[in-house]
Parts: structure tokens; C-alpha cells; sequence
């Protein structure tokens, strides 16, 4: 068994006071056995095999959980309440970007949009619904069976791919917008998947991310409290480590040319939990940059 406090000293010293901080909060001082999902996150490296960004145990993760993607009942129906913030915020800046009325019920019509690491295809849906000429890529072979399966019941178009950014990129495809929504947090090396997501961007077009900052905060909320305490999400879901800072991700676009045009916090209401857009980018967030 292992105290929260006794794993804040384990951080690096960039973030002295990170570690500073997450020991003032522990005082209740929650005790847990660390899974081998964390225990091992140091072994991971880059993904010789499949010469990607692609983590394989990320993927075999996703790939045993994949039958969940729809079940509102299960851990993922905190996606499902994101899209009430994603959705729209996604909808907005492609309708600000293109000169489009966001009113309209087909405001995305004929917007070539590429979600990486789609999933089930939970965000998918709406966009297509919004008119956008959607592409889902994901290395989850499974997934990509759910997501094929739930937009051919549902009536709904979208073309679904099991496959890599890289082998898109190779292949030159260009996309109105891109987004990488609870993605880069997952990969094995954050720089070079924002390179080749950069790639994919068409000129004059946007890269819409989400994902969870590098603080103190983050780690006592969305790994202490979302995983351990309020069990949100699996134990193991995340690795600290892997959360990217918005300067990171903005200096890592900007050597691509882009400009980042929006940064906004994602917070939860504990007691409602109900997601929401905030000033607050200290846990989750989104970023707009445009080329």
C-alpha cells in the first residue's frame, strides 16, 4: 500500500511545487494499492511495432472495454455527458472559422471533420447529424465494430477507419478540422502525434483538442477523486505523467504554424455532475489552433 503523499515526492523537480501543493491536500491521507497499469508506466516507450504513437497497452485497454462505448451505465457515460460541452464548443469554432450560422440545424454541411481515436463513435454521431462529412480512426479494431454497428441502427453516415494517424498522413489526406478529443494523454509521445495531427489540417483549417492539464489539481481530481474516490472512470485510466500542459501543446503547434486561438477549462460540478465550460484549464480542457 502506498500514501498519496509518498507519491507526490516521486515528481519531478519542474514541478516542486505541484508536489508541495498535492501534499497539502492529502491530509486525509487516502491509502491504495497502486495498479500495474501505473506500476508500469515507466516501461513504456516508443511503439517500435507499429512505428506510431500508438501505445499497445492503451490499445488492448480500449480494445477489452469496447463493448461499453454506448452503456451510459458503465464508465463511459462521462463522455456522453462531455458531449453536452464538446459538442457545441466543437460546432461553434468550425462555424466561427468557416462563416457558418451555428443556429442551423446542418451548420457542419459538407466540413470534412477526422476524429482520432474515435472510440464507439460517441462524438461521432452528433457531428454528423450537424451535416459535417465525418471520419473515425481508431487503432481499436473492436471499437470500430462497435461504432460501424451503433451508426448503422441509428441511420447515421460516417466513415468509420481502424487505423493510424500516420498511415492517413502518409496517404496525404487533408481535413476541414481535426480533433484529438481525451486522446494525447494516451499516447506515447505527445509532440510527434501533434505533428502528424498538424499534417492532416488542410490550410485555413482548425485542430480542436481536449484533454487534462499537468498540475496538482489534475492529479487529486481526475486521478485521486475520478478514479479512486468518485470511481468516474477505472483505476489506471490515466498516467499523470502523459497530462500535457496548453503551453506545451501551443509550442508544439506553432513550430506547425498554428496559432492557438482558444483555450477553455472543462469543469464538473461535483454534486449535479454535470460538465461545463470554465476559466478554470487547472484539470480539463479544450484548445482551438488554426493554420
Amino acid at each position: 500500500m502506498i500514501k498519496l503523499d509518498s507519491i507526490a515526492q516521486q515528481m519531478k523537480e519542474d514541478d516542486v511545487m505541484t508536489a508541495k501543493d498535492l501534499r497539502d491536500i492529502a491530509s486525509t491521507e487516502y491509502t491504495f494499492a497502486l495498479p500495474s497499469a501505473i506500476r508500469n508506466q515507466s516501461a513504456r516507450r516508443v511503439n517500435p511495432i507499429y512505428e506510431s504513437t500508438v501505445d499497445p497497452a492503451e490499445l488492448a485497454h480500449y480494445e477489452s472495454v469496447a463493448g461499453m462505448w454506448w452503456d451510459t451505465r458503465t464508465v463511459a457515460k462521462w463522455l456522453h455527458k462531455y458531449n453536452v460541452v464538446r459538442v457545441p464548443y466543437i460546432r461553434d469554432a468550425a462555424c466561427l472559422q468557416f462563416g457558418r450560422d451555428s443556429s442551423q440545424p446542418d451548420c457542419l454541411r459538407d466540413l470534412r471533420v477526422l476524429d482520432i481515436g474515435c472510440g464507439g463513435g460517441v462524438l461521432c454521431e452528433p457531428l454528423a447529424q450537424l451535416g459535417a462529412a465525418v471520419v473515425g480512426v481508431d487503432p481499436a479494431r473492436t471499437a470500430i465494430g462497435v461504432a460501424k454497428r451503433h451508426a448503422l441502427e441509428a441511420g447515421i453516415t460516417v466513415d468509420y477507419r481502424c487505423d493510424t494517424i500516420e498511415t492517413l498522413a502518409r496517404a496525404g489526406e487533408k481535413f476541414d478540422v481535426v480533433l484529438a478529443m481525451e486522446v494525447i494523454e494516451h499516447v506515447t509521445h505527445s509532440a510527434d502525434f501533434l505533428d502528424r495531427c498538424a499534417q492532416l489540417v488542410r490550410p485555413g483549417g482548425l485542430m480542436i483538442l481536449s484533454t487534462i492539464n499537468r498540475t496538482w489539481k489534475s492529479y487529486a481530481f481526475a486521478i485521486v477523486m475520478g478514479e479512486f474516490v468518485l470511481r468516474l472512470l477505472p483505476r489506471g485510466a490515466h498516467q499523470w505523467r502523459r497530462f500535457v500542459r496548453p503551453e506545451e501543446i501551443s509550442s508544439s503547434l506553432e513550430r506547425n504554424l498554428f496559432r492557438v486561438v482558444d483555450v477553455s477549462g472543462v469543469t464538473m460540478n461535483l454534486r449535479s455532475r454535470l460538465m461545463q465550460l470554465s476559466k478554470d484549464t487547472s484539470v480539463n480542457y479544450l484548445l482551438t489552433a488554426g493554420n
